[in-house]
């Protein structure tokens, strides 16, 4: 494998890893507040009709993406109102939103543009375009660095790099914040923290709302940036990986930016099958690449599930004492 194939491989890596990675880190507020959320495929799902409907009906790729975050917050607010308010069971709550969203968008989408439930391609302004970085045409040259720059860190949509920041900034939220120690005490012993006369519920909410931007960033991602436009289940379980990517890095941010990028080093070698028989001399079947992702997925849950501890009040309703 020669050095601009492996730069190139890495490139669809971060590009594949995005909605990945802007989902984990959605569950991981979620979660870390004590609200488990099963309902992120649907909500990403629900953001990338919203984002591709109004990119295309405006024109500005920008108000699909206020668009779908707003779909996807609507959904967040829909799973607070049921788990927190009404302390139903959260993780039958999430699966309803994914079955929501995986029926309502197919349907509306057929009724506003009549194409078998998917939206017009979206082209111009419609689409988030790659930002070249400073320099990136004038050290391409220099070897090493230049390359690497130019290809692998530059030319990627706004919205990929937000969900890199998103990454340090979640970090310092949920470790040097104020608010970040309330929301991890929400998440192990919110008694402790409604004692403390802190509110339980307007930190969850909080956190479901979060939950629900981030999840809105990836699923407009999805339609606006790295595709041309919303089509069916196109969010293709990437929110039940993202779960997986979270349980894996055991609910910690830097943790989860690398479990995501080996998920997304999978994607992207699925796609080039050719590179694994030229490198091993072997040919794989292309339907196997692209499963691994999902078998990992299994082993991840099977594994890693006893032996990540997650929030003890993980999954469990506040009954404040009287």
């Amino acid at each position: 494998m020669d050095s601009l194939t492996l730069l190139l491989i890495l490139d669809s890596t971060v590009r594949l890893a995005i909605p990945l990675l802007l989902a984990c880190l959605a569950g991981l507020y979620s979660e870390r507040a004590g609200i488990f959320d099963i309902g992120l495929e649907g909500k990403m799902l629900a953001a990338a009709f919203m984002s591709g409907a109004v990119a295309f009906t405006s024109g500005s790729a920008w108000l699909g993406l206020l668009a779908g975050i707003g779909a996807s917050v609507m959904l967040s607010l829909v799973h607070g109102v049921a788990s927190i308010t009404f302390r139903g069971n959260q993780l039958i709550s999430g699966v309803a939103i994914n079955f929501l969203a995986a029926g309502l968008t197919v349907v509306v989408a057929q009724s506003w543009f009549g194409q078998g439930g998917r939206t017009p391609q979206l082209t111009g302004d419609a689409r988030f375009e790659p930002i070249t970085l400073p320099f990136a045409d004038a050290i391409s040259a220099q070897p090493g660095i230049g390359p690497i720059y130019q290809e692998l860190l530059s030319g990627h949509t706004s919205i990929v790099y937000i969900a890199l920041l998103l990454v340090p900034v979640t970090w310092v939220l949920m470790y040097r914040t104020r608010f970040g120690l309330r929301l991890r005490a929400v998440g192990e012993n919110p008694a402790s923290v409604d004692t403390a006369g802190i509110s339980v519920v307007r930190l969850r909410y909080m956190a479901v709302v979060i939950a629900g931007v981030l999840c809105g960033l990836a699923g407009a991602y999805l339609a606006t940036a790295l595709q041309a436009g919303f089509v069916k289940d196109m969010s293709a379980g990437r929110g039940f990986i993202a779960l997986a990517a979270l349980i894996f890095a055991k609910w910690r941010p830097w943790h989860a930016l690398f479990a995501c990028l080996l998920f997304g080093f999978l994607q992207a070698m699925a796609l080039r099958p050719d590179v694994i028989e030229s490198t091993i001399g072997i040919s794989v079947n292309g339907q196997l690449l692209d499963a691994l992702p999902y078998i990992l997925t299994v082993v991840i849950l099977a594994g890693f599930v006893g032996k990540a501890i997650p929030p003890r009040a993980g999954g469990e309703p506040y009954v404040k004492e009287r």
